[in-house]
């Protein structure tokens, strides 16, 4: 993984987050936010990924089901932001559209993806902060504006 600020104004920076051949998407956002202490960013990216598992949330189960992506794809679109966890570590979310050799899309909630060969991220971090709570009900921590 490699970064570099493109722009930096009125407390929030703008980076461009590059990965390589072999790196997990995931593993990289959550160790950058982690290095750059955000508690409040959205970043959109496109590139290709050799494998990726994604997944959906049953809304009735309060759980995740994964869907495999075992070929190499097009990162279409992926979208995401970090927020402070209910622990007030970053916390990432992700979602991506995948398009297969066929032109098939694939899409949902990114659990993990190893990119091939490239993955170009600009992550924008904001100079207000977001903090997610766990809400029972859903079974999920989400973001809450009011913390």
């Amino acid at each position: 993984m490699k970064s570099k600020l493109i722009h930096d104004a009125d407390g929030g920076q703008t980076y461009a987050v590059i990965l390589e051949t072999g790196d997990e998407v995931m593993e990289c956002l959550k160790s950058f936010a982690a290095e750059k202490k955000l508690s409040a960013a959205s970043f959109k990216a496109i590139g290709a990924f050799e494998t990726a598992t994604l997944a959906f949330f049953d809304w009735q189960e309060k759980n995740y089901h994964d869907i495999h992506v075992d070929e190499q794809v097009e990162v279409a679109s992926l979208t995401g932001d970090i927020a402070a966890g209910p622990d007030g570590a970053p916390a990432v979310h992700a979602h991506a559209v995948l398009g297969t050799s066929s032109g098939r899309a694939i899409a949902g909630h990114v659990a993990s993806g190893i990119v091939r060969p490239t993955l170009e991220i600009i992550l924008t971090e904001a100079p207000a902060h977001l903090r997610k709570r766990f809400h029972p009900e859903v079974g999920l921590a989400l973001i809450d504006p009011s913390l």
